[in-house]
């Protein structure tokens, strides 16, 4: 599953923001010069139609991100800016919020451009500025993506503009109707995805490059004002983004929220040894039986695997999810959110869930079968993002593996590999399996 697609199914589910325990480390030119922060969305200078969408969100407080960014982000003179925290915690919220206050809605031209990896992402951006925009009536939004057809000499009077880099360049010096000179705020989000996605880097360094060093004349727009603010947003700050930040965003601030790091120490490990598929299933419904389960997470090698448990599991009369790269996003991320309000209590998934998706209410992790690569080792990358679902954000959680007789051997490779003790339970054994719980 591409990184676009993991952050748009988490864009899609999170109606809060994720409380994140990691400390927020600032990087600027000048270390003595004073730094700013909030506790309070009063306490920033927005106009009360920008409060009242805010509380919309259902943001009563700002997140950690938005207590450091907020401020720089709303600062005169404007600074430039690269934030780097994980899904969820409110960066697109952030930079939506500082174009809505730099948008002057009385000058009917675009001012704000926001650049997205995505068609699916530019929306999604779209929907957050309708929502906290709600009742700045004034402010008016278009996309410069795919399918929105514009004719050449079109006088664009929106004051913010969301597009993909393709299209954006297209309007820019194809059309020609996307004058730069007069953009006061720029935005790059999603700058991980830029990276991972072959060709969009180019595109969004070929926008820069021909605005700010004038590679190829543009009659309409020579350059972007020298005070024009830019922002950069990702959720890693690994070196390739390091290097691409570097070339698009002159003399940043860099504020950085770690990622939380998965870590097996606060999962407790098990495995069953089985000698059919029909014999695993049958052990897992002896453990289903003897936990008091929350919410728990099956995964599966293969997504035939994955629809035959999920049939039997649902004519034995329990309340089952599906989760498979066959289905869109907007179906997965309708799934997910579904198994978060506890509607299903279970939810088989094939890898495609493995990573990046937070359910904070999953207590309980069952491989039903090991992850393998092709070369029939354990993939232990995999292995580590599935189980991870059971322990995010500091919690306690519990991993079961429903293994075949010759694929113990793997179990073993990964106590290996991770330095770590996977204890084997009796499937039959149903007083052990109480005591686990």
């Amino acid at each position: 599953v591409s990184l676009a697609e993991i952050s748009l199914m988490n864009k899609l589910i999170h109606t809060s923001l994720v409380e994140s325990k990691q400390h927020v480390e600032i990087l600027q030119r000048d270390p003595s010069s004073p730094l700013f922060s909030i506790k309070t969305f009063e306490e920033l200078p927005l106009k009360k139609e920008l409060l009242q969408g805010v509380y919309m969100m259902g943001f009563n407080r700002p997140s950690k991100i938005q207590e450091q960014a907020l401020p720089l982000m709303l600062a005169y003179p404007p600074q430039n800016l690269i934030a780097q925290s994980q899904s969820g915690t409110g960066k697109t919220a952030a930079f939506v919020l500082a174009m809505l206050s730099r948008a002057n809605a009385n000058e009917k031209y675009p001012q704000c451009l926001c650049l997205a990896p995505t068609y699916e992402l530019a929306l999604q951006i779209g929907q957050v500025v309708r929502t906290i925009g709600k009742f700045c009536t004034d402010i008016k939004v278009n996309y410069a993506v795919r399918g929105n057809r514009v004719l050449k000499g079109t006088v664009l009077e929106e004051q913010i503009i969301i597009g993909t880099p393709g299209t954006t360049l297209d309007w820019c010096f194809k059309q020609r109707i996307l004058d730069l000179t007069k953009i006061s705020l720029f935005v790059l989000d999603e700058a991980d995805i830029m990276i991972d996605t072959q060709g969009l880097s180019c595109q969004s360094i070929r926008i820069h490059r021909r605005v700010f060093l004038r590679a190829e004349p543009f009659p309409c727009s020579r350059a972007l004002p020298k005070n024009c603010q830019m922002l950069l947003f990702s959720a890693t700050f690994k070196e390739p983004v390091r290097a691409f930040a570097e070339r698009i965003i002159p003399d940043p601030i860099v504020i950085k929220l770690r990622e939380e790091e998965l870590t097996l120490g606060n999962i407790r490990q098990y495995f069953m040894v089985c000698q059919s598929s029909d014999e695993q299933y049958r052990a897992l419904c002896n453990l289903y039986g003897s936990f008091t389960i929350g919410q728990v997470m099956i995964f599966c090698q293969t997504r035939r695997l994955a629809d035959w448990l999920s049939g039997k599991m649902s004519r034995d009369g329990h309340q089952v999810a599906i989760l498979t790269a066959e289905l869109t996003v907007v179906q997965r991320a309708s799934v997910i959110q579904r198994f978060r309000e506890g509607k299903e209590k279970v939810l088989i998934a094939t890898n495609v869930c493995a990573r990046g998706i937070d359910v904070q209410q999953v207590t309980t992790v069952v491989n039903f079968g090991l992850p393998m690569a092709q070369d029939g080792e354990p993939d232990f990358e995999t292995y580590l993002h599935r189980i991870g679902r059971a322990g995010r954000f500091g919690h306690r959680g519990i991993a079961f593996s429903v293994v075949e007789r010759e694929t113990v051997e793997l179990v073993h490779k990964i106590e290996e590999f991770f330095q770590t003790t996977i204890k084997e339970v009796d499937p039959y054994d149903i007083d052990e399996l109480e005591k686990l719980a």
